[in-house]
């Protein structure tokens, strides 16, 4: 991750985010990376989106985050739960404070009459909490991703590419190990 941010010109960690609902059809977007541990991919977002119905309905996901100027990519996918309200509460706070205005003024993946009308909402709340603080909207959580599956991917010449895969024996809960291996490109 700190070779990409050191070389990629804009969001390194931004990751294409795969879900499917309880009628299996896939749907992917871009999101942003905000946490990895030992635990998994964290990314946050409001739990009334399209992702967030997703993600309630069938609690598993796919990510890729993908380098180009590294020719690099990793691959992840797994259960999803949610991160603790503490959490949520500590990364919250720290976004800027027009972005925690916009989290609680958008009803994310609704339809929206004209950008106008979003942009009175957020002035209205600007007012409302004035220069104190901007609580985290019950609707706004993050997500961990853990994986039982990482594949990482380096471009090579000639389409002779290394891929090396990471399963994982039982529960990541459980400490399960790790097993590798190399694929084909």
């Amino acid at each position: 991750m700190a070779e990409a941010e050191a070389s990629e010109p804009n969001d390194p960690n931004a990751m294409a985010l795969a879900t499917a609902g309880a009628d299996g059809l896939p749907d992917v977007r871009v999101v942003l990376l905000k946490g990895v541990d030992a635990r998994g991919f964290v990314f946050y977002t409001n739990v009334d989106s399209a992702k967030g119905d997703e993600l309630r309905e069938n609690p598993q996901a796919a990510l890729v985050l993908h380098w180009k100027s590294l020719g690099r990519q990793v691959r992840a996918r797994g259960p999803v739960t949610r991160v603790t309200a503490e959490e949520a509460d500590a990364y919250f706070a720290s976004r800027a404070r027009n972005s925690r205005l916009g989290a609680h003024a958008s009803r994310q993946s609704r339809p929206l009459a004209d950008r106008a009308t979003l942009e009175r909402a957020v002035e209205a709340l600007a007012e409302r909490y004035g220069e104190g603080p901007v609580p985290r909207p019950e609707n706004w959580t993050g997500f961990r991703i853990a994986p039982v599956s990482i594949e990482f991917w380096q471009n090579g010449p000639f389409r002779l590419h290394d891929r090396v895969r990471f399963t994982r024996d039982g529960e990541a809960s459980d400490g399960g190990a790790w097993r590798g291996a190399r694929l084909y490109p």
